[in-house]
């Protein structure tokens, strides 16, 4: 597709155009897969409209409650009602979005990484599945924003803990301090410049965001540990936002659609990757606002179209900045384990990392010899004058690239940084009885599973189907062989053991 497919050309004087493939690759990845429901992506932002039309099939369900809002907390987990999440500014499972404050934020980065595909409606999440039922990764909704309240240190990290405990592998953060290079001029106050000095300021941040990255996930699941996901900042800095900015989050600049980094993201070597965020200082008329909202017969707009919200009813808007970049990665990150987890493989954290940052498509050469671009701060305003930026100054500071959805599945699929998920010894508890399914840790065989279990007086086994059922009997271990109908078979430990959680766990 040629840059004049888009439109975009007509809108400046400048001739901001388009270039064909400056996108994640969703399209092609698509082909592979479309997303999973086994991966959680906590969004920690606004509240997310669980009733919109195209999220409510891609909700995440506690399973143990019934009513968003319940005054009961059906699962024990220490938080009443909380069905799709929780709001953590309110304490309370009232997930909100009709304050007259609300800007529909979380609603639409909520719409970049899930909203449903191919339902004939509206628009398609990265990772928002293929139209059949339960197909798309899970948005759980952590509220941290609630009209012009937002939640204390000590509710981010609660949110931030509850985002873990309740299974959630992604954390999308299009939220953060300001750069501490962004202008007192303008406006900004600058925030943490070091590692160092965000740590010692926001030390609790900090341990929260480590709860997340070491104890998210599972040691024999699709990914041993989170992916904090946030956004670098709209400050036009040379240094990106902390908490983003952190070694061990995942720190996305934004991007125009012609490769370009959008005119106000902050950038920097701390920057992780880049995605497409939106860019209407550069592709904005002159002198005019753009409408927020989506309508058929609205011209192109140089901005992120998704799920949004309108005096309190679903319905589809544009919105620009790194905080819309961030969910494309975050998107990408889900539907990348989605692919993983069909695939049986296990990763760290840090591993599927690093196996992002090298899916990517080249920025730098975009950059090169003397490129430069050139935007209107103030385009709503009739006389704004024109910036012009030497694209040179970006070059190894936009991330490793720009994230390609369909060379991460690639190299998924060439088992790069992985290995294969093997079934986990177990732990019961005396008369308690676990289960496992079975289908992870053996290429997907739903049925035809034979047990053998070493010390029947210790515990025994049966299975279903693809589900394993192990109940103890007595103190002490014994060994359980699985054996699939492929005749492939793995050997574990069964522990039984007293508990005070009457689990079998400490």
């Amino acid at each position: 597709m040629g840059a004049g497919n888009y439109g975009f050309e007509n809108l400046n004087d400048n001739n901001a155009g388009a270039e064909a493939g400056c996108d994640v690759n969703a399209l092609e990845a698509w082909k592979t897969c479309s997303g999973d429901p086994s991966i959680i992506v906590a969004v920690l932002d606004e509240g997310v409209m669980y009733t919109h039309p195209d999220l409510a099939p891609n909700m995440w369900c506690n399973p143990g409650e019934t009513t968003q809002g319940a005054k009961t907390d059906a699962d024990g987990n220490g938080y009443e009602g909380d069905l799709h999440g929780y709001n953590f500014v309110e304490d309370s499972g009232n997930i909100s979005w009709s304050d007259a404050n609300d800007t529909g934020h979380g609603t639409h980065v909520a719409g970049t990484i899930a909203a449903a595909n191919n339902n004939g409606i509206g628009v398609c999440g990265v990772a928002g599945g293929d139209g059949t039922t339960d197909s798309g990764v899970k948005i759980m909704s952590c509220q941290v924003f609630s009209g012009q309240n937002s939640v204390t240190l000590a509710g981010e990290a609660r949110a931030i803990k509850y985002a873990a405990d309740n299974g959630a592998v992604i954390l999308q953060c299009s939220w953060g301090y300001n750069s501490s290079e962004s202008s007192e001029l303008q406006g900004y106050v600058p925030g943490p410049a070091t590692e160092k000095e965000w740590a010692e300021t926001y030390p609790l941040e900090k341990e929260a965001l480590d709860y997340f990255i070491n104890n998210a996930g599972s040691p024999n699941g699709v990914i041993d540990g989170g992916i904090p996901v946030f956004a670098a900042g709209n400050e036009y800095a040379p240094n990106p936002a902390f908490p983003g900015a952190y070694s061990k989050c995942v720190c996305v600049a934004s991007l125009a659609a012609d490769y370009t980094p959008a005119c106000y993201t902050d950038y920097g070597q701390l920057v992780t990757l880049s995605a497409p965020g939106g860019d209407l200082e550069y592709y904005g008329k002159i002198g005019e606002a753009e409408d927020e909202y989506w309508a058929e017969t609205a011209e192109q707009k140089g901005a992120v179209l998704s799920t949004m919200i309108k005096n309190g009813k679903p319905a589809y808007g544009y919105m620009e900045g790194t905080s819309m970049a961030c969910p494309h990665v975050s998107g990408v990150a889900a539907l990348g384990l989605s692919y993983a987890a069909k695939q049986h493989r296990h990763y760290r954290a840090a591993d599927f990392i690093a196996l992002m940052k090298k899916s990517v498509k080249d920025l730098d050469s975009h950059y090169a010899g003397g490129a430069t671009k050139t935007y209107y701060m103030n385009h709503t305003t009739v006389g704004a004058s024109p910036e012009t930026v030497e694209l040179g100054k970006y070059i190894g500071k936009m991330g490793t690239g720009l994230i390609d959805a369909a060379q991460l599945l690639s190299n998924i699929q060439n088992k790069e940084y992985s290995s294969d998920m093997k079934l986990p010894n177990m732990y019961v508890g005396i008369k308690k009885t676990s289960t496992l399914r079975l289908d992870s840790y053996f290429g997907g065989q739903m049925s035809g599973y034979s047990l053998t279990v070493a010390n029947a007086s210790v515990a025994s086994a049966f299975v279903s189907g693809n589900v394993l059922s192990v109940k103890g009997f007595a103190a002490g271990s014994t060994t359980l062989t699985v054996t699939a109908a492929d005749g492939t078979s793995q050997t574990v430990v069964v522990t039984v053991r007293k508990s005070a959680a009457g689990n079998g766990w400490m």
